[in-house]
């Protein structure tokens, strides 16, 4: 059966938006039709080579949708089920899962380097980061659905997907936030603004949002934040002053260049810990001399997925939305149909905006 859906056919090249054929769900296997796809700075960063993939590839990690047919063995849902998609599935056995630490698997993305559906003439096409959310309707591991709670809209559902447990591991898995402390998160995109939501539900007492762009910070506020600068070489000092020239306990970096990932440990006050969620290229290399590591005491750590086990946290998360702590749609600034994907990559490239949606 031929779908839509976004192939990116080489590495730097655009996105075509062509028909695709899928084949049924083989053994271990579901097809999902999807309701709509986030589109993430990681799409952006596997479109232009910071981040591999096989290709030609349909992109998308961040979806949620309905089973419309299952494979053989396929136990945990069933054809019409509302489900989420995990991009990343553990595999149970490699070291990393072995120590439970899931969300460092060594083959989650075994999957991306599949044939799983092929375009009209017979390209042989991969599936992104495994799930291939950019189309209509997808096929992949049943280890990559995750059966939907009760009570979460569907097409917001698609958010929990990578933006919010990203958001919310870095806030209560990596960097452990307490309540009363003081939080600092840098670059407020669709992951920002989850962290953002994720702070004020752990209890912070000063939530202090930094991005380049001024425009952002009614969003920013709405999320949580009490705070909000615009970025510059003085934001470690203006967070400073607003800490009682402390510095924050905690800050979290979203966007994964050098001088925010260097701003936000600078941001940390001694003893703090400062969090590293963005992806940068390795041209990004941030410097420390070894006496401040000494003098500050700072911890600096990396965060995977929000150091996440999606079939651990997606309850707790929908839970937080039934009871209305968490506002999946505010993460949401537009919402588009597949054609808008490539717009949507140049609003992250001029840092515009909050997550954009694809809903089909």
């Amino acid at each position: 059966m031929a779908v839509r859906a976004a192939v990116l056919p080489a590495i730097g090249a655009p996105l075509e938006i062509i028909g695709i054929d899928l084949p049924d769900p083989g053994p271990g296997q579901v097809r999902v039709r999807l309701a709509a796809a986030g589109v993430c700075h990681s799409d952006l960063s596997l479109s232009n080579g910071t981040m591999r993939v096989p290709v030609p590839a349909v992109l998308g990690h961040e979806g949620a949708g309905t089973v419309v047919a299952v494979g053989e063995g396929v136990t945990h849902v069933s054809p019409g089920a509302p489900v989420v998609l995990n991009w990343a599935p553990s595999c149970g056995s490699c070291h990393a899962c072995a120590l439970g630490e899931v969300w460092l698997c060594a083959n989650a993305l075994n999957g991306a380097a599949d044939v799983y559906a092929r375009t009209a003439d017979g390209t042989d096409l991969h599936p992104g980061l495994n799930v291939a959310a950019f189309a209509e309707e997808t096929v992949v591991s049943a280890s990559c659905v995750l059966p939907l709670p009760d009570g979460v809209p569907l097409v917001d559902a698609a958010l929990l997907g990578c933006a919010v447990l990203t958001g919310y591991g870095a806030v209560h898995h990596s960097a452990r936030v307490r309540a009363g402390e003081t939080v600092a998160v840098f670059g407020v995109g669709g992951v920002g603004l989850a962290t953002l939501q994720s702070a004020r539900i752990a209890g912070a007492s000063r939530i202090i949002a930094v991005d380049v762009s001024p425009e952002k910070e009614e969003l920013a506020r709405a999320a949580g934040a009490t705070d909000y600068l615009v970025a510059s070489d003085t934001t470690p000092r203006e967070i400073r002053a607003l800490t009682g020239k402390q510095g924050v306990d905690v800050s979290v970096e979203c966007v994964g260049r050098a001088v925010s990932i260097r701003a936000a440990w600078d941001a940390t006050r001694r003893g703090g810990r400062t969090t590293v969620v963005g992806i940068g290229g390795k041209d990004q290399e941030v410097t420390f001399n070894a006496l401040e590591i000494f003098h500050w005491g700072r911890t600096l750590s990396g965060c995977v997925y929000g150091n996440c086990d999606p079939a651990r946290d997606l309850p707790v998360l929908a839970e937080h939305v039934r009871e209305g702590r968490l506002d999946l749609s505010a993460l949401v600034t537009e919402r588009i149909a597949l054609e808008g994907i490539p717009a949507a990559f140049e609003n992250m490239l001029a840092g515009k905006g909050g997550r954009a949606l694809v809903v089909f």
